[in-house]
């Protein structure tokens, strides 16, 4: 339930309507009460007198009745029993269209946004025009795409901040580690004894918790000082030095409506001094709550629902220091016919704060608003769980993406609590191996990756070739892999932007330089050495190798399978060789860096690693020559000769200069 100056806002636009009839004295009481702002009275009374109420030709009274009941539990966010309050509205024909607009504004803050939806729509049908009946309609179609894709952040229930009835607005001490956390609370602890008219409850007070020398929260207690009354104390704010503290107080007197003002106190040796008012402006009739200060505490930004807004409770600040002629209104894109509240600066572009206006779950959502350089704004909602169908509002961070706030959701009376959240680091990695061209480890490389963002990062691979590394989303990365007796090894790679945990997997295939390495995917037509056009990839992305590695000289060889005379095959395969060796000329590489030798059939395949995976006819050691070759199948000759037929390089120098 919203202690009073959260929902005092609203009584200044209430009529006190006497009526004569059925109910008498009783009736004209809750009447009275009700235009004082009384709601859980008002509430009470008018409950009782509908109760009474049994003949036909009272339909109209009940009707009456029920309409203004909603009223009441509508404005103390007791969400539930306002919707039953405006069903009996509509089933006495109540004739206030309003009567639409409200039960779906409740059902909305109830999460029921199929039912919702309906009652918006009945509502403009009568009203097409409405802005507000748009919105929240809006807002419900929103709702439902949100609770499919929920946020990152964790929200819990601060349980030992809260107390069996309201806690709420939350607000950090500045000028310190985030070890003091302030808050408002109508808790049996609070100072007096008188419970409020309005919501039924203690009048608030301003509760402070400090974590100990372990870092642990520890049980709230009351601010030291003279800042609590028999009044309701509540919602604050603090000057950057932490020195001044700006905090609503309730304005209370007998049979008056009751509103609300901004005081400020000292601190001195950790004691508040009694609040004193502050004056804004010489409007008295206006209510002025929800304080807080610019990051460069020159301004006072404020909730009130003066003339000159938007409707409703509007966003307002004015300049500490020259108050004459500074008061200006935030205007319509932070401010809505509805409510925004909870203003909360975090930086000098970036604020917080409340609102039932824009599109939302239901009651009051938080929203991100963020200044752009020409002076717009550009506002988001904090999606789910930050927001839920319930009242979210007043929140605060810590150092990181951390904090509190405060929401009435999953209490069916409507209370208040304080939930902690915390937005945890993306866990987006990248790992994968380091392995030579025949699959085997490559134990202790050094891994590079350099990042678009600045970042730059080095580690050593493991013994068995495996890596990983944290990156960030949205990044593009380079990176190099080496190793001792391997040429150098390049990969690029680009993170997603989706925000969500995410692994990558990049493998690095480094050639070694003390063994010659097979160029795969080099192909030829029957008896000839001209390259086939399919081959170029491949020779292209040798090109690139020795790119990466400048230092390196390298002789290109050709083998082939066991058919044909030795002349005739070292002839084909010098002139293959040499082809390999001219293309990588034409890409750029030195001629000196290279040299082309065929060996024809003299130096046939050892069956590595990778290649028993591939045929795994075959056992790894095993040398494919003629003889062994000879005892095989038909079928495992032709993949025996496949594999003697290819293409190799092996570095020959390692300190060519260039």
């Amino acid at each position: 339930m919203k202690k009073e100056f959260y929902i005092v806002f609203a009584i200044l636009a209430t009529v006190c309507i006497t009526l004569t009839g059925c109910g008498g004295a009783k009736l004209s009481v809750a009447d009275e009460q009700m235009a004082r702002g009384e709601y859980h009275d008002a509430a009470n009374t008018y409950r009782k007198v509908y109760n009474k109420m049994t003949k036909r030709e009272e339909r109209p009274t009940r009707g009456m009745i029920a309409f203004k009941m909603g009223e009441c539990y509508r404005k103390i966010n007791m969400s539930a029993r306002a919707s039953a309050a405006y069903q009996n509205a509509i089933r006495y024909a109540y004739p206030d269209s309003m009567k639409f607009l409200y039960l779906a504004q409740s059902q909305h803050k109830e999460g029921k946004y199929a039912a919702a939806l309906k009652n918006y729509d009945a509502f403009l049908e009568l009203n097409p025009k409405s802005q507000e009946a748009k919105d929240g309609k809006r807002g419900c179609q929103l709702a439902l795409k949100w609770k499919k894709t929920p946020t990152r952040y964790i929200v819990k229930n601060a349980k030992l901040l809260n107390s069996r009835r309201a806690d709420f607005a939350p607000m950090f001490l500045p000028g310190g580690d985030y070890d003091q956390l302030y808050f408002t609370s109508s808790s049996e602890k609070a100072t007096g004894t008188n419970k409020s008219e309005i919501t039924g409850t203690k009048k608030s007070d301003i509760f402070v918790s400090k974590k100990n020398e372990k870092g642990a929260w520890q049980r709230p207690e009351l601010a030291e000082g003279e800042l609590n009354t028999e009044l309701d104390e509540g919602i604050t704010a603090f000057s950057p030095d932490g020195t001044t503290m700006y905090l609503a107080k309730a304005r209370r007197e007998p049979n008056a409506n009751t509103s609300v003002e901004i005081y400020t106190s000292q601190r001195s040796e950790a004691q508040w001094s009694a609040p004193q008012k502050l004056e804004i402006t010489a409007d008295t009739i206006s209510a002025y709550g929800d304080p807080a200060i610019s990051a460069d505490g020159n301004w006072l930004y404020f909730v009130s629902d003066m003339p000159g807004g938007q409707g409703g409770k509007d966003i307002w600040r004015i300049n500490l220091k020259e108050r004459i002629g500074t008061l200006e209104n935030l205007g319509d894109v932070i401010n809505t016919p509805g409510d925004e509240r909870f203003p909360y600066w975090r930086s000098d572009s970036v604020m917080y704060f409340s609102s039932d206006g824009h599109a939302g779950l239901g009651g009051l959502d938080l929203f991100r608003a963020q200044l752009t350089p020409s002076g717009g704004w550009n506002i988001v909602n904090m999606g789910i769980p930050m927001n839920s169908a319930a009242d979210d509002f007043g929140i605060t961070f810590d150092k990181g993406e951390s904090g509190f706030f405060s929401s009435n959701r999953n209490d069916a009376r409507g209370y208040d609590h304080i939930y902690s959240f915390v937005l945890p680091d993306l866990q987006i990695w990248i790992s994968g191996s380091v392995l030579d061209k025949d699959e085997e480890p490559v134990p202790n490389a050094i891994i590079r990756i350099v990042g678009d963002d600045g970042s730059n990062q080095k580690a050593m691979g493991k013994p068995d070739g495996t890596f990983r590394f944290k990156l960030q989303r949205g990044v593009k990365y380079a990176m190099l892999a080496s190793a001792k007796n391997y040429l150098n090894g390049k990969q690029e790679f680009e993170s997603d932007t989706i925000e969500e945990d995410a692994e990558y997997t990049v493998d690095f295939i480094l050639a070694s330089i003390e063994k010659p390495q097979v160029v795969e995917n080099i192909f030829y037509d029957f008896d000839k050495a001209v390259l086939r056009d399919e081959s170029k990839q491949a020779l292209d992305e040798m090109a690139q190798l020795l790119k990466d590695n400048p230092h390196v000289a390298i002789e290109m060889s050709s083998h082939t399978d066991r058919i044909g005379s030795d002349e005739y095959n070292n002839k084909l395969s010098d002139r293959r060789a040499k082809s390999v060796v001219d293309y990588l000329i034409s890409q750029g590489i030195a001629e000196d860096r290279l040299r082309h030798k065929g060996y024809g059939k003299s130096r046939p395949k050892t069956v590595t690693k990778r290649i028993a995976r591939l045929y795994p006819q075959f056992k790894e050691g095993d040398t494919l020559t003629e003889e062994y070759i000879d005892g095989l199948s038909d079928e495992d000759k032709d993949a025996a000769d496949q594999i003697n037929r290819r293409t190799e390089f092996q570095v020959i120098s390692t300190n060519y200069i260039y």
